[in-house]
């Protein structure tokens, strides 16, 4: 037999009038099947751990292809000594209230002298190092080489998940949350009625492409960690420019107040001393 369904009835009582409610059985149906969906454990061994094993060897692989290609490159000896003289300028600024004000002076205007001081740079000769990467062609080729060796292997994974696992759901997260995640964990699922804790294959995928950082540098180790994130924000920046830090460091170093504390030392000591023998 079929079951019929019941409707509710509310009725106006100012009005006298019937009014009709929507048929909420629909609605419990719908909420019945997003509290009860159960994962296959064939997803589990096929789909889960295939993939996150997939991307961890896919990035310890990119890491060492990319150390191959990587060109071993002489520093220049002009921007070490630069960081160099930067150094010495910051320690300069904070101990500059432990030596005598001659002292602070002289190494002030040996630093900050606008005929040859070492912060000191012309306006004509300072580089911009978009011009400088792009006149380097060794830079340019091993700027090429990291875009290639994280492109390529992207676009492969991508495809081989998006044609294997396209519309599975491998993973549910234990606890709540809102709809505003539904886009960025069921990427690839057109259904409205699952529940937004439920994360689809190509979402596990981009959630181990941008969250593996913490393992690769157990792996790897800290230093040689593979992070996407970072690689592609060093995608959008280029070279760095010493003459800016060089002038910042020189105007940090001209807006210094010198107050030499050594005398107060002594004053404090000579408080200190008659203090006690006062006592």
């Amino acid at each position: 037999m079929r079951k019929r369904r019941r409707k509710v009835y509310f009725v106006d009582n100012k009005n006298r009038s019937e009014v009709k409610v929507c048929d909420r059985s629909r609605s419990r149906s719908r909420s019945r099947m997003a509290e009860e969906l159960v994962l296959d454990t064939a997803i589990r061994d096929w789909v889960l751990i295939p993939l996150s094993v997939v991307m961890v060897l896919i990035g310890v692989l990119r890491y060492f292809v990319s150390k191959l290609m990587r060109t071993a490159q002489l520093p220049d000896p002009k921007i070490i000594k630069e960081g160099q003289v930067i150094i010495r300028a910051r320690n300069l600024r904070a101990a500059a209230n432990f030596i005598p004000p001659k002292a602070f002076r002289t190494r002030k205007l040996y630093y900050t002298n606008e005929e040859n001081g070492l912060l000191h740079v012309p306006k004509g000769q300072a580089q911009n190092p978009q011009a400088q990467m792009f006149s380097d062609p060794n830079m340019a080729m091993d700027m090429m080489k990291k875009n290639l060796s994280m492109i390529i292997p992207q676009t492969l994974t991508f495809a081989w998940v998006n044609f294997f696992f396209s519309g599975f759901v491998a993973a549910k997260i234990p606890f709540p949350l809102t709809q505003r995640f539904r886009s960025m964990l069921q990427n690839g699922i057109d259904l409205s009625t699952v529940d937004v804790s439920y994360v689809s294959s190509r979402s596990w995928y981009f959630l181990n492409l941008f969250g593996l950082r913490g393992l690769f540098s157990l792996i790897l180790g800290e230093e040689n960690a593979t992070d996407d994130t970072q690689r592609m924000m060093q995608m959008s920046g280029f070279g760095f420019d010493p003459s800016k830090s060089l002038g910042a460091e020189k105007d940090g170093l001209d807006i210094v107040q010198h107050d030499w504390v050594l005398p107060k030392f002594e004053q404090r000591a000579e408080a200190v001393l008659r203090k006690r023998l006062s006592n």
